[in-house]
């Protein structure tokens, strides 16, 4: 690696504490710091507007404490075009796609990489809790330390070039170190709150901003038997496991609430099932596409490792089959909850990110009663 005093990073710094502290960490350690204030989305929503506002007072307030120079650049149109409109047609497919997957790999690990690279960077570093290991194959990516707000899930599809250029500074540690950093420094957004939500759509109703862009026909809730117990708004708002904002609150199933567990797509009817752990919501194996490998090819024949299908998820134990059209079959050692098509599946071994895919179709743990309901995929 080369000497910190002859390289100049620049940190894709948002607003939020977690970027503030990595340019901190960074400018302690001797680099030559600058940072870049990203616009990914543009709308005439007057609260998005304030939210834009105040995280660009933060990371203005940040870059003054530290005596750093501040960037802006607008990425909105790229944003739009490369994953907004692309998560539109996964969400009118009935899928739940995963934008902040490809938020990572075009914009902040692509875009912004490029950006500052013209702006006379060496390396780019963000406050994504992971971290980048050196192997004798080269770059590696790695769990952070903290389980509780690790995101390597969301950055297995990222270029090695970029990861290569990259660094994390947060990766080895714990989020409540990192807000106590960001008070002793007497940055304003120490106590600021993490952002959740689709990135998108952030805080605001879901149904309602889809609905905005989207055609969201009505048509029956019906059970896994068959019967019908309501009415939803469009398939493309809902996603498997779902408990709330179904609307049939009022009808108890002899199990309990009741969840999402599939959606009909030629009958445009939403099916679930009564209870937490209906045997509907469980799936022995999962297919997916769109598959990248972190170390730039798949490892041959069968993979035994871990996987997640979604943020937060514990490891799970599987079988990973791979076949010659880049496509592959996982088999779960445990039946799963609620594989969801469109979203990520993402695969480890010890720690070190495999890389991952799109999740296509799920393999039922038993046959669907209601036989006309097909998976999602078809």
């Amino acid at each position: 690696m080369s000497d910190p005093r002859d390289t100049t990073v620049i940190v894709g710094l948002s607003g939020g504490v977690d970027s503030a502290v990595a340019a901190l960490l960074l400018k302690e350690q001797g680099y030559t710091v600058e940072a870049l204030f990203m616009k990914n989305w543009e709308d005439d929503d007057s609260d998005t507007v304030c939210t834009a506002e105040q995280d660009l007072a933060d990371a203005t307030q940040v870059c003054g404490e530290l005596g750093i120079p501040l960037h802006q650049v607008n990425f909105a149109a790229r944003y739009r075009q490369q994953v907004f409109e692309h998560c539109l047609r996964e969400f009118e497919a009935g899928l739940t796609p995963n934008p902040d997957v490809l938020c990572n790999r075009e914009i902040k690990f692509r875009a912004f990489l490029d950006h500052a690279l013209r702006l006379g960077a060496d390396l780019v570093a963000t406050g994504h809790y992971a971290r980048t290991v050196y192997g004798d194959a080269g770059v590696e990516l790695h769990r952070g330390v903290d389980p509780g707000k690790d995101q390597s899930y969301f950055l297995y599809m990222v270029d090695r070039e970029a990861l290569a250029r990259t660094l994390f500074p947060l990766g080895g540690l714990h989020k409540s170190e990192v807000r106590r950093i960001a008070e002793n420094a007497g940055f304003d957004n120490f106590e600021k709150k993490d952002s959740t939500g689709i990135c998108f759509i952030g805080e605001r109703d879901f149904r309602d901003f889809l609905g905005r862009y989207i055609a969201t026909g009505p048509g029956p809730i019906v059970t896994v038997e068959g019967d019908e117990v309501g009415e939803h708004q469009g398939l493309g708002l809902y996603t498997l496991g779902q408990r709330q904002g179904l609307g049939i609150g009022g009808r108890r199933g002899r199990q309990g609430p009741w969840y999402v567990v599939d959606k009909d797509r030629p009958g445009n009817r939403l099916v679930v099932a009564d209870g937490h752990d209906h045997p509907a919501l469980f799936s022995a194996a999962l297919d997916a596409d769109e598959l990248h490998w972190v170390a730039g090819s798949p490892p041959g024949g069968s993979i035994h490792c871990t996987a997640q299908i979604r943020y937060r998820q514990e490891e799970q134990a599987c079988t990973v089959s791979l076949d010659k059209c880049g496509h592959c079959r996982v088999d779960f050692d445990t039946p799963q909850r609620a594989v969801t098509p469109g979203q990520s599946v993402v695969f480890y071994d010890r720690g070190r990110c495999l890389g991952g895919g799109t999740i296509t179709r799920r393999h039922r743990l038993r046959p669907n009663p209601a036989a006309a309901v097909q998976d999602v995929c078809g």
